[in-house]
Parts: structure tokens; sequence; C-alpha cells
């Protein structure tokens, strides 16, 4: 049973937070707490490329981007994972300068101080100097980049099996067991 952290930033790519809460929300038996924290941005990219505000009937706990009195803003709370669906560059770039300036990137920090796991879903495209540069150093400190590169040789067949690509892979990755995909099966 693992505690997560999801932190939705205003990056392009509602879809995949989307599809992540929709996987996780089947995996009560592997998530014991699951705390979300969504930027304002979020909440109107995901209105925009989804065409609803369903985020909020999902059945877990919001935090506001500047409750620093969440769980997982201290370490002691022992969340063990932390997703970033999508990490826009700013907040990439916040976390890789250690600026704990709101609730996601003072949980980045504390995840990666803690050496838990940091996924962070990077969808921008292309990537600058300072986008790559900032990786780096957000892979140094222990996280995990995570492009939402989705993979094709599965066949999907609809936008949502194409994201399911890169959210099944990020489940993976946080150590959830997800059947999906497998090459060569």
């Amino acid at each position: 049973m693992q505690k997560i952290v999801v932190a939705i930033t205003g990056a392009s790519g509602a879809i995949y937070a989307n599809r992540l809460f929709h996987s996780l929300e089947k995996m009560k038996d592997q998530v014991e707490e699951l705390g979300v924290v969504m930027t304002s941005n979020a909440q109107q990219v995901w209105k925009t490329e989804l065409g609803n505000e369903r985020y909020q009937s999902f059945p877990f706990r919001f935090y506001d981007t500047h409750d620093f009195s969440a769980p997982f803003a201290s370490g002691s709370a022992k969340f063990s994972t932390m997703i970033i669906i999508p990490c826009s560059m700013g907040t990439l770039g916040r976390i890789a300068s250690g600026i704990s300036n709101d609730l996601i990137s003072r949980a980045a920090d504390v995840i990666l101080k803690e050496r838990r796991k940091l996924i962070c879903v990077v969808r921008d495209t292309p990537y600058n100097l300072i986008h790559l540069k900032n990786m780096t150093t957000v892979t140094e400190a222990g996280g995990i980049i995570c492009p939402a590169s989705p993979s094709f040789y599965s066949l999907p067949n609809n936008m949502e099996e194409v994201a399911d690509t890169v959210t099944d892979r990020v489940l993976q990755l946080a150590g959830l067991n997800k059947k999906s995909f497998e090459w060569g099966n």
C-alpha cells in the first residue's frame, strides 16, 4: 500500500491526468492514501482540452496549491511517490532550483530530500537547453523524467488508449501493479 501525491500543472496534456485518475480509482487495493494538487491553470487546461470539469468527481482529496499543512508537505507523512502529470517546464525549473514557493514544488522537494520517488511527466516540445539542464538536475537529484511520449506498438484504437501507453508506464514506474501491453506478449 502506497501513499501517493499527484500534481497537475497547467501544461497541455490534461488527458494524461484524466487517464491516470481513472486507473488509480481502480487501484484502491494498492494505494493507501492519494492526495491531489491541481493548479488553477491546470483546471483551465482540463476544461479547454477535455470540455468538462470532471476532475472534481474523482474520489480523491484535493489540496490548494498554497496549503502547506497538507500531509505530503512534510517527510514525516511518508508519502512514497509523487507524480507530476503533466509537468510544466516552469514547475520543473522551480523543482530543479530548489524553489518551494507552492505545495507542488514543496512536495517535490520533500520527496527528493527523503529519497523517495518523484516522476515528472514533462509534456513540452521541443526542449531548449534550460529544459534539458533542469531535467538533468532533477534526474541527478533522484527524480525520474518520463516524457509524455506515447508508444504505438500496442496499436491503440483511440486517444484514451494512446494516453494510456504513457500513464500505464507511469504507474509501473511508481511501483504499482498495472496490467498493460508488454512488448513480445
